[in-house]
C-alpha cells in the first residue's frame, strides 16, 4: 500500500460503490472520534486525515453518484439536498482548516461539522443509495466503485466550497489537487 491515504479504500475490485462509500463513511465516523478523543499533539494529524478524506470522498460523490443518481426517477430532489448538505460541511471545513485545531473555537465548529458531515451520512445511505441500489445492476455499481477510486487518487485534498459541480470538479479539480498535494507532501515533511 502506497502512503496515499486514499489507496486505503482500494483493496477490493469486487466491492460495489454503496459499500465503498458506507465503509469510507465509517472511516469519517472513526476519523471523528480519534479525533475528539486525541491528545493535542495528535490533533493536526487526524484533523488532516479528516479533511483529506472528507474532500476526496465527496469530490467523487459530486463527479460521478450526484450524477447518476440525478438520472434516476425521483433523484433530483434526492441530490439537490445532499448538495446544499456538502456545501454547508465544505463552507465550515474550510474554516476549520484556515484557523487549525489549536484555535479557540475549532472544538466548537468541531461539533458541528461532525453533526453535519454524520447527517449527511445517514441522509446518502436512506435517501441516495436505495435509489443507486435500486436503478443499477451490480455490475455497474462494481465499475462504479472503480470510477470514484480513481476520482479520489486525483481530488483535490482540500475543501473548495466554490467547486462543487462534476463540471467544475473536472475542469478544476486536477490543478487544485496538485496544488493541495503539493502542500500536503510540505506539511508532512515538516512534520517529520
Amino acid at each position: 500500500m502506497s502512503d496515499d491515504k486514499t489507496d486505503e479504500t482500494t483493496t477490493d475490485t469486487s466491492e460495489d460503490v454503496i459499500d465503498l462509500l458506507c465503509r469510507q463513511h465509517e472511516e469519517i465516523r472513526r476519523l471523528f472520534a480519534d479525533l475528539e478523543q486525541a491528545p493535542e499533539q495528535d490533533r493536526e494529524s487526524l484533523f488532516a486525515d479528516l479533511v483529506r478524506l472528507l474532500s476526496v470522498h465527496e469530490t467523487a460523490e459530486q463527479e460521478l453518484i450526484h450524477p447518476e443518481i440525478r438520472a434516476m426517477e425521483g433523484g433530483e430532489e434526492v441530490v439537490d439536498a445532499r448538495l446544499a448538505e456538502e456545501k454547508r460541511a465544505t463552507e465550515l471545513l474550510e474554516t476549520m482548516t484556515d484557523i487549525g485545531p489549536k484555535a479557540e473555537g475549532f472544538d466548537t465548529l468541531l461539533i458541528q461539522l461532525r453533526e453535519d458531515v454524520l447527517a449527511h451520512a445517514e441522509h446518502e445511505e436512506s435517501a441516495e443509495f436505495p435509489i443507486l441500489r435500486q436503478g443499477r445492476d451490480r455490475d455497474r455499481l462494481v465499475s462504479l466503485a472503480g470510477a470514484v477510486r480513481a476520482a479520489e487518487r486525483i481530488a483535490p485534498t482540500r475543501p473548495h466550497p466554490n467547486v462543487t459541480s462534476p463540471a467544475a470538479n473536472f475542469l478544476l479539480g486536477p490543478p487544485l489537487a496538485i496544488m493541495d498535494r503539493a502542500r500536503d507532501a510540505i506539511r508532512d515533511a515538516l512534520r517529520r
